[in-house]
């Protein structure tokens, strides 16, 4: 697996897989296509200058995706807001595990990263499990925060992480 930085042109490819993941309740926000594919695309722009957004990559396919997007007013732009996609057919293979590695390494050497913020559905426990095993904290409960499409509500919870002080590198990897 190669993880590398996206390109503009992997902006379909993520489109698709994300709108393929949508129709999994509990695992994102969005649902299938309500996200058009400019936004990707403007976002793979933004972010190559302002944060990172990186693909996982296996047989010239992408298998994942995931983002470092920095929050936009000055008072908190240290806080940089977590994204991480394992592709459908791509889950518990180490694809969510080796770009979550990536996105801590690059901000744990970016002065500009003071903490890492993400939102991840209460019901979704491997993904909590990862975060935590990388040193993330839950931080706040947002009951009934998001309205799956089956109709469902449930609860987002608030999790961080922040970048050891003076110790670039020093990451929990295992």
């Amino acid at each position: 697996m190669i993880i590398r930085a996206a390109e503009v042109t992997d902006a379909e490819a993520i489109a698709a897989a994300e709108a393929e993941t949508q129709r999994t309740p509990g695992l994102l926000v969005g649902r299938p296509n309500e996200i058009p594919l400019a936004a990707y695309r403007e976002k793979i722009a933004k972010l190559a200058e302002h944060g990172r957004y990186i693909v996982a990559e296996e047989n010239g396919r992408l298998v994942g995706h995931a983002f470092l997007d920095p929050m936009p007013m000055r008072a908190n732009a240290h806080v940089f807001q977590l994204t991480i996609v394992a592709h459908p057919g791509h889950l518990e293979q180490g694809v969510g595990t080796a770009m979550l590695r990536d996105l801590l390494e690059w901000a744990q050497h970016d002065p500009r990263v003071g903490k890492l913020e993400l939102n991840v559905r209460a019901g979704n426990l491997r993904a909590q499990n990862l975060y935590r095993k990388f040193g993330f904290t839950e931080e706040a409960r947002f009951r009934q925060r998001v309205c799956r499409a089956d109709g469902v509500l449930e609860d987002d919870l608030g999790m961080a992480w922040f970048p050891a002080a003076g110790k670039p590198g020093a990451l929990v990897t295992d």
